[in-house]
């Protein structure tokens, strides 16, 4: 497996993740925010390598 598929499994997991804690323990929960703050960080470092690839070609 690659790093990106690692980074795609990663970012599904914590959006997983995110849904459930916000539903058990709220939305803005210190785990609900910490967790969608590692989720931006993914979803931005994702973007970041999609642009790359598409300046290569």
């Amino acid at each position: 497996m690659n790093d990106i598929e690692n980074l795609l499994e990663r970012i599904e997991f914590l959006r997983k993740k995110m849904t459930e804690v916000a539903m058990t323990k709220g939305f803005t929960s210190m785990e609900s925010i910490t967790t969608s703050q590692e989720l931006d960080k993914l979803l931005n470092l994702y973007e970041q390598i999609k642009q790359k690839e598409k300046v290569k070609y």
